[in-house]
């Protein structure tokens, strides 16, 4: 049998030992334990870069996709708390020190892309702003913000055109909550061919989705279990191993939680819809790392599964996993560490007449496609 260390280590990996579909549908990405040496993006006309919680699973995320698509910048700086100050970094072949975040932190710099949490982002993104640069936040601090633009490149860049980069004016621009991301990765090419109407979302969250000591409990209550000990519950309060359980946000007054409404709010805002009906049931599972979903969708005019599959097929972005033959469709082993949202069980939702409606399922890696990922491409449309 497998042991869970040797396990966590296969699904950081990317699980490509265990898949069956072809890995070369995918982006190649590098492992995050890359040294980040894979390519020099240095240059003098190129942006100057922070990277503010750079020591976190997202911030070293950060660093793997700026290497893996060869970003441009002429300088970078590494910003943590104090207590990781002076760690250092090899990051393209240059030694760089990690500094503490500062109110002084962001002069001549151009572009922050923040992963230090909702506080930290709060405090210092509109000190960045106000310092010129051009902040892109992966917290929830400033998503639902009127003025900030919420921002999935492959949905709606043009949501943030008014910012510019060199104009002197800093802006602060958010990163989707990770499941909405990969939610609307799929469903939005298939909203703009037939109008959607209503969205009802089951999620299926990884460990990963709660940080790096979610992963670790998971691990050690997996050898717990297995060698019949109790298991040990810190950072939830139930065992998670061979268990899933209601999503751990906090449960607000309507009965809904937070990480539920985030997908709710964040939908009608992204797709400037404040009509859309969008209901969700957001799902803690005992799998490392990828979140999965399953998407219900009501359409104004008929889409059959055939032209959906067609066009989710050159959806940038997505790759189709549809093999009913097989019954082979996305799972998050195969999606962890790579750049793409997989769709599968493409079909007609039998409950409706006519082709008014379809159900799907989604996979993505919500630190990659889901994080860093989309915030690299963030930035990108403003070069």
């Amino acid at each position: 049998m497998q042991s869970a260390a040797v396990a966590h280590r296969h699904f950081l990996d990317g699980g490509a030992a265990a898949s069956s579909f072809p890995l070369s549908h995918f982006k190649p990405t590098p492992s995050t334990a890359s040294p980040f040496s894979v390519r020099m993006s240095l240059r003098e006309d190129a942006p100057s870069l922070a990277v503010v919680g750079v020591t976190g699973a997202v911030g070293q995320e950060f660093l793997s996709v700026l290497s893996d698509r060869s970003f441009p910048y002429r300088s970078i700086k590494m910003l943590a708390s104090k207590r990781s100050a002076g760690k250092k970094y090899t990051f393209e072949d240059n030694e760089y020190v990690v500094e503490e975040l500062t109110a002084d932190s962001f002069k001549d710099v151009d572009i922050a892309l923040f992963s230090a949490g909702g506080s930290i982002s709060k405090e210092f993104g509109p000190i960045a702003a106000n310092c010129g640069s051009v902040v892109v936040d992966n917290s929830s601090a400033f998503r639902m913000d009127d003025g900030v633009p919420l921002v999935i490149p492959e949905v709606n860049p043009d949501a943030m055109a008014h910012i510019k980069l060199g104009s002197g004016k800093g802006a602060l621009i958010a990163n989707p909550n990770c499941s909405t991301i990969i939610c609307l990765m799929a469903a939005t090419p298939l909203h703009r061919r037939a109008k959607v109407l209503r969205m009802v979302v089951s999620t299926y969250q990884a460990a990963s989705g709660a940080g790096a000591a979610a992963m670790e409990e998971l691990e050690l209550q997996t050898r717990e279990v297995l060698e019949g000990k109790r298991p040990t519950c810190k950072i939830f309060k139930q065992q998670y191993a061979f268990n899933l359980f209601s999503h751990n946000a906090p449960v607000l007054p309507n009965g809904y939680n937070e990480e539920e409404m985030k997908l709710v709010k964040e939908t009608r805002k992204i797709w400037n819809d404040k009509d859309i009906k969008v209901t969700a049931t957001c799902i803690r599972v005992p799998v490392m790392r990828a979140h999965a979903e399953s998407v219900n969708l009501q359409f104004a005019s008929p889409l059959d599964e055939n032209e959906a599959r067609d066009i989710l097929k050159k959806a940038p972005g997505v790759v189709v996993i549809d093999d009913r033959a097989s019954n082979h469709f996305p799972t998050p082993l195969e999606v962890s560490n790579k750049d793409d949202v997989a769709v599968g069980r493409i079909r007609r939702d039998e409950s409706q007449d006519g082709n008014y409606g379809l159900d799907i399922f989604v996979c993505g890696d919500q630190i990659r496609k889901g994080a860093a990922l989309n915030a690299v491409q963030i930035a990108e449309l403003l070069l």
